[in-house]
Order: C-alpha cells, then sequence, then structure tokens
C-alpha cells in the first residue's frame, strides 16, 4: 500500500476551522490521508464546531486543540494556513513540501446565523 499524504491545517486557536477540516478530510478519505490540525496559540475545541459537524453526522472523539510546537520535526505534504494570523506566523516551511494558503473567516467571531 502506498504512504498516505499527510495534511496538516492550522490556524490561529485550533478551535474551529483547522477542527473542521481535520475532521472533514478524515471522514472524506481517510484512506489515502492523514490528516491533523493545529493552532498557533491553541485553546480548545468549541462545542460549536462539535455540534456542526455532528449535523452532518460526523463524530470524531480524537479532535483536541494542538499546538504546532507538537507537530515540530514531523513532515507533512501540504501544510494548510486558514487565517491571515497563521500564515503569517507559519515558521516551519521546512517541514512541509506545499504550503498553501486558503483564508476562510472565523466562525467565532462571525455575525453570520450559520458561520459554522
Amino acid at each position: 500500500m502506498d504512504r498516505k499524504t499527510r495534511v496538516l491545517f492550522v490556524c490561529a486557536a485550533n478551535a474551529a476551522r483547522s477542527q473542521m477540516a481535520e475532521a472533514l478530510l478524515r471522514h472524506a478519505d481517510s484512506e489515502h490521508f492523514e490528516a491533523f490540525s493545529a493552532g498557533m496559540r491553541p485553546t480548545e475545541v468549541d462545542p460549536r464546531t462539535i455540534k456542526a459537524l455532528e449535523e452532518i453526522d460526523i463524530v470524531d472523539h480524537t479532535l483536541r486543540s494542538k499546538s504546532v510546537d507538537e507537530f515540530a520535526g514531523q513532515s507533512f505534504d501540504y501544510v494548510i494556513t486558514l487565517c491571515e494570523q497563521s500564515t503569517q506566523e507559519w515558521e516551519h516551511a521546512e517541514e512541509a513540501a506545499e504550503t498553501l494558503t486558503w483564508h476562510f473567516e472565523d466562525p467565532l467571531s462571525s455575525e453570520k446565523p450559520n458561520a459554522f
């Protein structure tokens, strides 16, 4: 079997965006991808994140807020930063074959009723 593609999603707090991305990729194709997430300054997974995932039948009991430091020295095929702050602060380019930037509005601070 071929090696799985390793993807790390990074955002500021690892409370919503990166958690959802990790869970979605893991749910969509865990056969081909290993999905991880981390934050520049991790807090805790927002309960609304878990609720939003459960609403689309994704239950992942492994989700927890993690620091990017936890992944220091590991290699990834892709590191995907999900906010301006994480893009500016990401310092581990040598650990990623490719770094991508996907800016998404932070659902934690959004005033949109369906932000999650």
